[in-house]
This record gives C-alpha cells, sequence and structure tokens, in this order.
C-alpha cells in the first residue's frame, strides 16, 4: 500500500510569493522526507544550479483526497541545507523560540476575494453592484456570492486539524473572511498558509479563482486585510501591557519598518478610507477601526486581552507579519518590565 503526500512551498516570486506544489507517492508507513525541486522555474534559482531541497516542517490530514494522504507544507532550503534566501519562515523560528517564555499568540483574519474571470463574483458583466455595505454578513443570493465554496473550504480545514475559528462575508460582493487562531506564531503562519493553499485548490473545482490582491477593485470598495490579532500572557494578564505594545508599534521608524514589510499595494489600501489608518501616519485607539491599531472595547473593559494590527494587507506574509510584531512587542514589554 501507498498514500499521497501533497509537498507545498512559498516560491520566490516578487513582490508577492505564490503557492507551489506536487504529489509524491510513499510507501505504507514511510516518514516524509526531504524532496527536491527545479527552482529555477519558480523564481528560487538560475537553470545552471537549479536544484533546491523542500524540508518538511507541518502535516495534516488531506481532506480533498482523503484516507490517510496529507498535506506537507515545507521550507525551502539551499543543497547545503542552509535557508533559502525567500526562506522567510526560517527567520521567525529564532524569534519565536527568543520570545517563548512570553507565550505570544496570533489570530489572524484572512479576507479575500473570488474571481470569476476578470471580474469579482457577484459583479454584473460591464457595470457594478448596488453599492458595498449589505454584504457585509449578508444572507440570499442577490448579496451573497461563493457561499458554497466558503463553507467547503471551511469544512475541510476543520478535517485537517487546522485551528481555524470562524468564516464571514465582507463588505464588498465575493469578498469573504476566515480566522485561524489563536495559536503560536509558528503554527498560525504554517496553519494560515496551509489555509491559503486549501482555498485555492477547492476553488479550483467551481472554476473561480481567490485572490488576495489589497485592492481588487479601484474607487469606493474596501479592500483586503489581514487584520493581526496579537497578545501576550502580560497583555491577557495588564491592560498595561496592552498600552506597551501599542506604544512600542508606533515608536520611532517602526510604523514605517513595519508597513513596508505588510504586503505588496499596501498604499493602495491604507488610504485612511474604508476602516483604515493612511499608510504613513500610526495611531491606536479603542474600538477604533480607523486606527492603525484597535483595542477592542472589551479589552478596556476587562482591562486585559488582545490587540488588532489593522495594517497587514491580505497577500501579507504570515512569518514575516508575526516575526516583526513579536519582536517589537516582546522586546519593549520586556525592556518595561512586564513579563
Amino acid at each position: 500500500m501507498s498514500y499521497k503526500a501533497e509537498y507545498i512551498w512559498i516560491d520566490g516570486t516578487e513582490p508577492t510569493a505564490k503557492l507551489r506544489s506536487k504529489t509524491k507517492i510513499l510507501a505504507d508507513g514511510e516518514a516524509l522526507s526531504i524532496w527536491g525541486f527545479d527552482g529555477s522555474s519558480t523564481n528560487q534559482a538560475e537553470g545552471h544550479a537549479s536544484d533546491r531541497v523542500l524540508q518538511p516542517v507541518f502535516s495534516c490530514p488531506d481532506p480533498i483526497r482523503g484516507g490517510d494522504n496529507v498535506l506537507v507544507l515545507c521550507e525551502v532550503m539551499n543543497i547545503d541545507m542552509t535557508p533559502h534566501e525567500s526562506n522567510t519562515r526560517a527567520l521567525l523560528r529564532p524569534i519565536a523560540e527568543q520570545f517563548g517564555d512570553q507565550e505570544p499568540i496570533f489570530g489572524i483574519e484572512q479576507e479575500y476575494t473570488f474571481f470569476d474571470g476578470i471580474r469579482p463574483l457577484g459583479f454584473p458583466v460591464g457595470g457594478f453592484p448596488a453599492a458595498q455595505g449589505g454584504y457585509y454578513c449578508g444572507v440570499g443570493a442577490d448579496e451573497i456570492f461563493g457561499r458554497e465554496i466558503v463553507e467547503k473550504h471551511l469544512d475541510h480545514c476543520l478535517a485537517a486539524g487546522l485551528a481555524i475559528s470562524g468564516i464571514n462575508a465582507e463588505v464588498m460582493p465575493g469578498q469573504w473572511e476566515f480566522q485561524v487562531g489563536p495559536v503560536g506564531p509558528l503554527e498560525v503562519s504554517d496553519q494560515l498558509w496551509i489555509a491559503r493553499w486549501l482555498l485555492y485548490r477547492i476553488a479550483e473545482d467551481f472554476n473561480v479563482s481567490a485572490t488576495l490582491n489589497p485592492k481588487p477593485v479601484k474607487g469606493d470598495w474596501n479592500g483586503a486585510g489581514a487584520h493581526t490579532n496579537f497578545s501576550t500572557k502580560a497583555m491577557r494578564e495588564d491592560y498595561r501591557a496592552i498600552i506597551t505594545a501599542c506604544e512600542a508599534l508606533g515608536e520611532g521608524s517602526k510604523p514605517l519598518d513595519h508597513v513596508k514589510n505588510y504586503g505588496a499595494g499596501i498604499d493602495e489600501r491604507l488610504t485612511g478610507l474604508h476602516e483604515t489608518a493612511p499608510w504613513n501616519e500610526f495611531s491606536y485607539g479603542v474600538s477604533d477601526r480607523g486606527a492603525s491599531v484597535r483595542i477592542p472595547w472589551q479589552v478596556e473593559k476587562d482591562g486585559k486581552g488582545y490587540i488588532e494590527d489593522r495594517r497587514p494587507n491580505a497577500n501579507v506574509d504570515p512569518y514575516v507579519v508575526t516575526r516583526l510584531i513579536v519582536d517589537t512587542c516582546c522586546t519593549s514589554l520586556k525592556k518595561e518590565g512586564l513579563v
């Protein structure tokens, strides 16, 4: 007997990396092992030295193929087994370990938009639908488009054992969101990449594409983000730590250091309109969706909890955003003696 292992990795496409995958047949009971691929076809090598290595780092049941088949997320390595320059997970690993005693956890809200050809799903041919607003968490065939895909994706994420915590329709027709977490920085990032792969793969069966474009439709339409909710043990116990984390994210060059790594095209989405703060300004506030960082009202009321960084784009690399937030906030919390 044998089983199928779908090896999944993040390529070197710039400015936004793409997911790639291929299938390996393994004997029953055979352990996952390293595998090779042609890096010259994934923007990760040149043709004269094209071999790159896939190092399995996370696996889960394959809900599409079923049975004993698995999905295998991999880090990309050079042939000397050093991390490839596109391997952003390798940069997160030491930061997650360094600040592990602060118990950082994340919940990432992944927004995305379905497209039917060149049109967002639900947009009429040659025109535009009614103005946005009524579609958010809506119901009915006149306002909701793609629910069958969304429900199937949710079921498959649960069957894969991912820490998916919810779904909802978003502000624009054909626009949806799923949430992963709360789990640690490596876990949330690994699982978000797998959930993205499942989304793309499931949409294939409906002849629909899913995009993480941060501004899929120009004009008076909401963009697509990956709002990143974050807390540490101290933040879950003490409101002073909440304020310290917010202040740390706004200190000195940190706002721009973060924003420039929060996804390509971020200036198109973070305009100060459509529930965003301007990309080049930093602010935080309670219950303020027009702020860079929101403190939920319940957190202020309870005097503890988490913060929501609303700036990351839908196309952000979760390994990058979690690394930056952990490094910035945990360093400041330690400096202020709040750990």
